[in-house]
């Protein structure tokens, strides 16, 4: 049996670390520039810091490492990663009564579990919201991980009479660094309603369901909700949103 290579632990932790932050493509990518195919100034596209330092990180590692085996295990990791985020699965959530016999996720457990697992981008969508500690606290945390956090809310001039009290916004108007977007009451139906709740994770997980972003919502009403990973499903979700951003029928509130 040949000798591992020195600094062969190092490479794979710091390759296992980066397939938590960089998709399969990515990873692809820096194994062509490990096998010389590609120059190390194409990975400028990184711009997302996470994303970044875990590629400086993994080119770093290989330099102790056969450049042909650094290569072959970042294909193979890449590999591994693409099947895995290509299988869907989707499970219940759900906010209320429970039934002991019947296992479901509740809705309280599932979103700020989500919020805490992001890395790089949260959405959050919502009718109505008011102030949830335990969501405020995970959205705080995420910030501080340097997650890019924006929630689509609506408005009280959007929702008529629909909603009383203070406006949805409000709701996160005193956490630094989250963006809150609205519907352009100019550019929908009359009557139209910002109405979708969902929750949208690194383009990699998507809850879609009932539950306002309120106390009520998460834990007292009866809500139901599916929760998705892998697919296509949460990317295409995201960037819908944001072409609806780019297009100007969401803005700034």
């Amino acid at each position: 049996m040949s000798p591992t290579p020195p600094g062969t632990a190092e490479f794979e932790a710091a390759v296992l670390a980066a397939a938590g932050a960089v998709p399969a493509d990515d990873l692809r990518r820096l194994a062509a520039v490990i096998a010389g195919g590609e120059s190390a100034s194409d990975l400028a596209a990184f711009v997302d810091p996470v994303r970044s330092v875990a590629a400086e990180r993994v080119l770093a590692a290989a330099t102790a490492v056969p450049a042909a085996v650094a290569a072959a295990y970042l294909y193979g990791v890449a590999a591994g990663f693409a099947h895995q985020a290509a299988r869907v699965r989707a499970e219940l959530v759900w906010t209320g009564p429970l039934a002991f016999d019947v296992p479901v996720r509740a809705t309280a457990q599932v979103l700020t579990g989500l919020i805490a697992q992001a890395r790089r981008e949260l959405i959050l969508t919502t009718y109505a919201a008011r102030p949830y500690e335990p969501l405020r606290r995970a959205i705080t945390a995420a910030l501080g991980r340097g997650v890019a956090v924006w929630v689509i809310v609506e408005t009280l001039h959007g929702a008529g009479s629909a909603i009383q009290g203070d406006e949805p916004a409000r709701a996160f108007a005193d956490l630094p660094g989250v963006e809150v977007w609205g519907w352009s009451v100019g550019r929908r139906p009359e009557g139209a309603k910002m109405h979708a709740k969902i929750a949208v994770v690194d383009e990699e997980a998507l809850l879609v369901g009932s539950a306002n972003l309120t106390g009520s919502g998460i834990e007292h009403n009866i809500e139901a909700g599916v929760l998705v990973h892998g697919g296509t499903a949460a990317r295409r979700a995201a960037e819908h949103l944001r072409a609806l951003r780019r297009d100007g029928a969401l803005v700034r509130i």
